[in-house]
């Protein structure tokens, strides 16, 4: 049996951490949050083992779960499973560390906010288990957060594709990383409650939903920053160097919108995880003068609101039943973004829950 732990301590060793520094040095950052899971390992092979039974910890390099050199959001590249056979094989439960790895010179590195989602299915995939299963404080994948709106229906199940969609898009239950690498290894994965005793949850696999909705799931991201690159060459090219200088520098652009104003000049707006926010000014900055524009706008006060569906494209009505739900509840929509299987809006983040609200309640 394989037991993976997610601990409750990161957000306080954060918070210590800018007691001392607003700009710690990102490997140092990493060996620090590495701890709370430590801690938490720890602790509950000491609790299976009062409880008689054969139980040990590892961490994340002791494996090892080797991964890139990019701290604080690095990649598993490989996991060397031959110890955890190994204890396995001898009867023990073996509880590991997510959130962590170890880089090839040795570094400490985390995998990232939702990190321990990913260890958990990248382990199952490494030792080919029969599933993983993910424990979490509601009972299953739910069409929408049961914390924004009241008793939303539950999805038995869903496919790969459809929770990669939500999660990627804000759903809290999963992290998208893991639902990845479930798809490619072909992992199924259970979400059950940690609180209740008897649950069915949900079953996360390459089954295709049997359930007929219009639509599958309204989520909802916080972590969204707008920035607005004013005054742009219009020139051919000026656009590709915009988004490859921020390509060069790891940053993820979502929602894009360009606009023309002067005839020689274009203003391009675009969504940022608000964690990248500072970087991304900042790598704008120091190329002001290859890029050639006036100015920098920045919005952090937004949160983008989605409706997920497979083909959702070809079912006639379905933005118009978003937008008015929005409409009738007088909140504004700043960008909208589509593709065949969502549909989404940046709205003002204190109207972000009254619009899940409003949406469930209008399709459901």
């Amino acid at each position: 049996m394989l037991f993976q732990l997610s601990g409750k301590t990161t957000d306080r060793l954060i918070s210590e951490e800018k007691e001392i520094t607003e700009n710690s040095n990102p490997r140092e950052h990493d060996v620090l949050v590495s701890t709370g899971e430590q801690i938490t390992i720890s602790k509950l092979a000491m609790l299976l083992q009062e409880k008689g039974y054969s139980a040990i910890s590892l961490t994340g390099w002791q494996i090892p779960i080797v991964t890139n050199s990019e701290f604080g959001n690095s990649r598993i590249r490989y996991i060397n499973n031959d110890s955890i056979f190994d204890l396995l094989e001898s009867g023990n439960i073996v509880v590991v560390a997510g959130f962590q790895g170890v880089d090839e010179n040795l570094n400490i590195t985390t995998l990232g906010r939702g990190g321990s989602d990913t260890t958990a299915v990248a382990l199952a995939a490494s030792l080919k288990a029969e599933r993983c299963d993910i424990f979490t404080d509601v009972d299953g994948v739910f069409v929408t957060d049961p914390r924004i709106v009241e008793n939303p229906k539950k999805i038995d199940n869903i496919s790969y594709d459809e929770m990669l969609e939500m999660a990627s898009l804000g759903a809290k239950v999963l992290h998208n990383r893991c639902v990845e690498i479930g798809k490619k290894y072909n992992v199924p994965i259970y979400v059950k409650s940690t609180f209740e005793k008897i649950n069915k949850g949900s079953l996360v696999s390459s089954q295709k939903s049997l359930e007929d909705l219009v639509i599958n799931g309204v989520a909802k991201d916080d972590n969204i920053s707008r920035i607005t690159v004013v005054g742009l060459e219009n020139k051919m090219g000026k656009t590709y160097q915009l988004f490859d200088v921020l390509a060069k520098n790891n940053i993820n652009v979502d929602v894009i919108v360009q606009a023309f104003g002067e005839t020689y000049s274009k203003n391009i707006t675009f969504t940022v995880n608000s964690l990248d926010l500072n970087k991304t000014l900042k790598v704008l900055e120091e190329n002001k003068e290859q890029l050639n524009f006036k100015e920098i706008i920045h919005n952090e006060n937004l949160s983008k609101v989605s409706i997920i569906g497979v083909g959702i494209a070809n079912k006639p009505g379905v933005a118009s039943k978003m937008f008015e739900a929005l409409y009738e509840k007088n909140i504004n929509i700043h960008m909208i973004s589509t593709s065949e299987i969502k549909i989404s809006v940046l709205v003002n983040i204190e109207e972000a829950n009254l619009a899940v609200n409003a949406i469930y309640k209008k399709f459901f």
